[in-house]
């Protein structure tokens, strides 16, 4: 079995601390060799693995970790805008996030630049379309990076 036993659910509660109310979730990660990474969601079960880059010694045959930041930008900021959306009844299906990564290695390696482009539906009514953006960028994943990592986002309509 994976991690020697079966997984356990994460603590999903409410605790208190100095900064309010947290939601907590446990990721599991047990190194395959070779570079390789299976990565468990302990309360889903779901399952992703890693591979290095080939630019940082790996084969590329998997999302690298520095991939999944940058997937991880583009899927929260389409589920906030998606959160709102469903509130307003404004109908998003067809929408797309398209992520590009620009690692740097000056004066060290990471993530340099994150360019999003978000292409949504033309029959977003213009009048809701400042308060999507505005939703876009509440998203914590961009909140939470550091703020030496440029996020360019840009939004189009009517090419969803």
């Amino acid at each position: 079995m994976l991690f020697g036993g079966p997984l356990r659910r994460a603590a999903r509660g409410r605790t208190g601390g100095a900064g309010g109310a947290r939601r907590m979730s446990l990721i599991k990660v047990a190194y395959e060799g070779d570079l390789h990474c299976r990565l468990v969601h302990g309360p889903s079960g779901a399952q992703i693995v890693t591979d290095a880059p080939p630019d940082n010694q790996g084969k590329g045959e998997a999302f690298s970790p520095t991939d999944l930041l940058a997937a991880s930008l583009g899927s929260c900021i389409m589920t906030v805008m998606g959160i709102y959306a469903r509130r307003k009844e404004i109908d998003l299906r067809g929408s797309s996030v398209q992520v590009t990564k620009e690692m740097v290695s000056d004066p060290l390696r990471r993530i340099g630049r994150l360019t999003v482009v978000i292409d949504l539906p033309e029959h977003v009514e213009p009048a809701h379309r400042p308060a999507l953006e505005s939703a876009a960028h509440t998203c914590p994943v961009e909140r939470s990076l550091h703020p030496d990592i440029k996020v360019d986002v840009q939004f189009r309509y009517g090419r969803a």
